[in-house]
């Protein structure tokens, strides 16, 4: 990457900001999670900070050549497995994508048989008969996958269903105890994102930016699923839980009804920035965090202005949704970036000091630190080939548009296409949700990523619910090197990529770091590999019976032996075709719907 004097005065600026003055002495000590036992994996990201680290080390480096699969279950549905199982002492739960299907498998017995099944209601034939053709399945953006289900230490399995609905279970039995609807699928807003359990809440987002939804994130109760408050990504500042400053360091982020007054009439009812990606949590600040997706429509030339708080970061305080920050990652985001990807919390090392930080790969490209309680951001610099951007900038915080782009005219109604050519990242992202890792063992941050530009244009759109709202067309190819793909290692002091391996196909799955020292990641055409964190070096991989987009765990069983376990079924935007940016899946990978478990 090359040398350019305002981001290395960004960083600079962040090393002094480290070293003078103590950060953060109203931080206690964070307390563990409730219930996360070491063998168990009982959130998505295993710990509420999205680590995706797991403490177990009896595969290592040494012995990893020995990892064979030992048992296998089939969802008996094709699609996208995202997200991963959940542990919880001798029972892994597994979901699948559309129609909704919770499993219970006793890992306590040889091949680990099924406890129960749970079967999401499927909704009412059209018109609200009681017979007739099915409904078909609820329409979203990007296939009907389903990222993850959440534990609440009462014994209650909180699952999200595609059409709509929160249910929670009863973990021992599978009953449904409570449902309630958190979106419509009507105008296009699903559930497709894992939620997250805070003391006795259950967060969850909705998805359906691509439609015109106007996104918001909701917390219930998690013993009687009674609505305890909702903060909007768009509106007025009393609907997004906005009370005094949101942002006291950049001065676009200052002012009263920001959701409001930068877009154009009422274009923020129905302006996006959908919650569809995965929400983390800090319990000594009592805060969780979370993105939001891009702007609606997809044509920015619609809707003028910053459009907040689309493509933003906001951090919430747990009990009330009120927003302690937010920062924008793309103002007026004309990619469709968004901010959906996860935000990791680990403390860094920025020149010499620990930092509480925010780690976040954004699909636009940047890997941005920010300081964890202000949302000021420490370090930003490009994980991979950005071109829309040059850097971004210390005093506004916000990214510095290349020339060679131009804006849009404003869309009127028959007007010829807009078009732009070779931006880079594409609109996947330089990656897109599937969860990077922390390890405590080097401090790296290990990400799955894309090398994809993209051809755009842009058209009118017009808004009818239920409905595609974008007025874009995206056609997308391989980045600089022709690879499609990369796995790599960022130093986040440094803000380098200290290794990275290269893949035909985006890797399209998360990534999982143990204490054995190693990192496991699948790939589009369906293997599970197994790195050395520290150098990269492949050590064994296993092809697996579909595409793999679900993410590895490592769990320990009953027989106290660690095992490693990964969904494989191809889907999701990669599986429909990826807008030509996957040409040849097809020829490598089959849909599917395994889970496979891995033992010594």
């Amino acid at each position: 990457m090359s040398h350019h004097p305002r981001r290395s005065a960004l960083l600079a600026a962040a090393l002094l900001s480290a070293i003078g003055a103590p950060l953060h002495p109203q931080r206690r000590p964070a307390p563990p999670a409730p219930g996360l036992g070491a063998g168990d994996w009982s959130m998505p990201g295993r710990d509420p900070s999205l680590s995706r680290y797991s403490p177990l080390d009896q595969v290592t480096a040494d012995n990893v050549t020995g990892l064979k699969p030992v048992w296998s279950f089939s969802t008996g549905v094709l699609g996208p497995h995202e997200g991963s199982p959940l542990v919880v002492g001798a029972t892994m739960f597994v979901h699948t994508p559309w129609p909704n299907a919770v499993f219970a498998l006793d890992l306590s017995v040889p091949g680990a048989p099924i406890k129960w099944r749970y079967q999401a209601p499927m909704p009412r034939p059209a018109g609200g008969a009681r017979t007739g053709p099915a409904a078909p399945p609820p329409t979203g953006c990007c296939d009907t996958g389903s990222r993850g289900l959440a534990y609440h230490p009462s014994g209650k399995l909180l699952v999200p269903l595609l059409a709509g609905d929160i249910a929670a279970l009863d973990a021992e039995t599978g009953r449904e105890i409570w449902r309630v609807r958190n979106g419509d699928p009507s105008v296009g807003a699903t559930v497709a994102a894992a939620p997250i359990v805070i003391k006795d809440l259950v967060i969850v987002g909705v998805s359906g930016a691509g439609y015109g939804v106007r996104g918001y994130l909701t917390a219930y109760e998690a013993n009687t699923g009674r609505l305890v408050w909702r903060g909007y990504s768009t509106g007025p500042d009393a609907e997004v839980l906005v009370s005094g400053a949101v942002n006291s360091h950049y001065a676009s982020h200052q002012g009263r009804d920001l959701g409001i007054s930068t877009w154009p009439a009422d274009a923020w009812r129905r302006g996006g920035g959908t919650t569809s990606g995965w929400i983390s949590y800090d319990p000594a600040l009592d805060l969780i965090f979370h993105g939001t997706d891009e702007p609606a429509p997809g044509n920015p030339a619609q809707r003028a202005g910053d459009n907040k708080w689309t493509s933003s970061i906001l951090a919430r305080e747990a009990a009330t949704g009120r927003v302690r920050w937010a920062y924008q990652l793309t103002p007026h985001d004309e990619w469709g970036y968004g901010a959906g990807n996860e935000s990791i919390l680990a403390d860094v090392q920025i020149g010499g000091a620990k930092v509480a930080a925010l780690v976040h790969f954004a699909r636009n490209g940047f890997a941005y630190t920010l300081e964890r309680s202000t949302g000021k951001v420490l370090v930003a610099q490009p994980y991979g080939p950005v071109n829309w951007a040059s850097l971004v900038e210390e005093e506004s915080g916000s990214p510095v548009r290349a020339s060679q782009f131009d804006a849009p005219a404003p869309a009127i109604a028959g007007s010829p296409p807009k078009r732009s050519s070779g931006i880079c990242p594409a609109a996947l992202g330089g990656k897109h949700l599937q969860p990077a890792a922390h390890s405590l063992l080097t401090g790296l941050f290990y990400v799955p990523a894309s090398n994809l530009c993209m051809d755009l244009s842009t058209a009118p759109a017009a808004f009818t619910p239920g409905r595609p709202y974008s007025g874009t067309t995206i056609r997308m190819q391989a980045g600089p090197g022709g690879n499609r793909g990369r796995l790599l290692a960022w130093d986040p002091g440094a803000a380098v990529v200290t290794w990275e391996i290269k893949e035909p196909f985006a890797v399209a799955g998360g990534v999982l770091a143990t204490a054995g020292g190693l990192l496991f990641y699948g790939t589009m055409e369906g293997w599970l590999k197994a790195l050395d964190q520290r150098t990269g070096r492949e050590l064994w991989r296993y092809k697996t019976p579909s595409g793999i987009v679900g993410s590895p765990i490592a769990f320990l069983g009953p027989d106290g032996r660690q095992y490693v376990a990964v969904y494989s079924g191809i889907g999701g935007w990669w599986g429909l075709g990826g807008n030509g940016a996957f040409p040849d899946l097809s020829k490598v990978t089959n849909p599917g719907g395994v889970l496979t478990v891995f033992g010594l």
